[in-house]
């Protein structure tokens, strides 16, 4: 993957993006919530039914264990109320930091729909992933906290990143901001990662403390990433072919060997509902020192 130099960007537009935001619409990700089992209500401490499958750090072969206390691995589990662990950034944040480029000042980037560029409307294909994410506050009790904003930005299926990747440097697909709601909710519509060598799947992620100071690395609260569970990637890498790059990859790694999860990811493994044929929804909850 290559650095490349960075587009000008166009800082206008945040007050039109969080309108949008505010305003939108039912989509594939609202049908997907509560077609495989109401993982938002679940989320948001409401009771929820069955339906699809379900993958979270229980399908994982490693135990899962974390320097961090609470969680005993369940992503989604709102009965925990532990800090979750900070992790490295990585090369390709996009944010300002490991070089000039900065996503975050682009018009459009606060979005729930990650899967098409901003710059040149292209889209990425791959098997549907809605994220649904609490964001909450270790020091009261796991409160919810309102109008912050999160970043996210993943590799594409064939393991690539937007912006840096030689042959998709001039996009900025897969990568987005939104604003936690009166639950602590926010919820992204993108594509199910890849594998790349050395590295678990995984979704790096950013907190800030509004939309408005989402701009630039400096005024974020926390950096860390999530895990994706191993028998739900092992199903989208064996029986998709968008991701015939990420069989080999995948095959290599695991959690124990992985450079950022070797020491545990029990806070940081993501509950998977869904199907290949029918896309995910991955539900956690983030508990940051607010």
């Amino acid at each position: 993957m290559n650095h490349e130099e960075t587009h000008v960007v166009d800082s206008m537009g945040l007050a039109q993006d969080i309108q949008q935001m505010l305003n939108k619409q039912l989509s594939r990700r609202d049908a997907l919530l509560w077609g495989v089992g109401g993982t938002a209500a679940l989320l948001m401490g409401c009771g929820g039914g069955d339906g699809g499958d379900s993958y979270s750090s229980s399908s994982s072969s490693s135990s899962g264990s974390s320097s961090s206390s609470g969680s005993s691995g369940s992503g989604s589990s709102s009965s925990s109320c532990s800090e979750i662990p900070t992790e490295t950034e990585g090369p390709y944040p996009a944010d300002g930091h490991v070089s000039s480029i900065n996503a975050l000042t682009r018009s459009g980037i606060v979005r729930s729909d990650l899967t098409s560029s901003l710059y040149t409307g292209n889209s990425v294909d791959g098997v549907p992933l809605t994220l649904a994410i609490k964001l909450v506050d270790i020091n009261d009790n796991c409160s919810a906290l309102t109008d912050y904003a999160i970043y996210v930005w993943h590799c594409t299926p064939d393991g690539e990143y937007s912006l840096y990747s030689s042959g998709v440097t001039d996009e900025d697909y897969l990568r987005g901001v939104q604003a936690t709601d009166s639950n602590g909710m926010l919820y992204f519509d993108t594509v199910f990662p890849g594998c790349y060598e050395g590295r678990w799947p995984h979704i790096h992620f950013e907190v800030f403390p509004s939309v408005s100071v989402a701009t630039t690395y400096r005024n974020q609260l926390k950096t860390s990433q999530f895990a994706l569970p191993e028998d739900a990637c092992d199903e989208v890498y064996s029986n998709s072919d968008l991701y015939s790059s990420s069989q080999t990859p995948f095959s290599r790694i695991s959690l124990s060997n992985d450079n950022v999860f070797n020491d545990g990811y029990s806070l940081q493994m993501m509950d998977l509902s869904g199907s290949v044929s029918a896309g995910y929804v991955a539900t956690i909850v983030v508990g940051v020192s607010a």
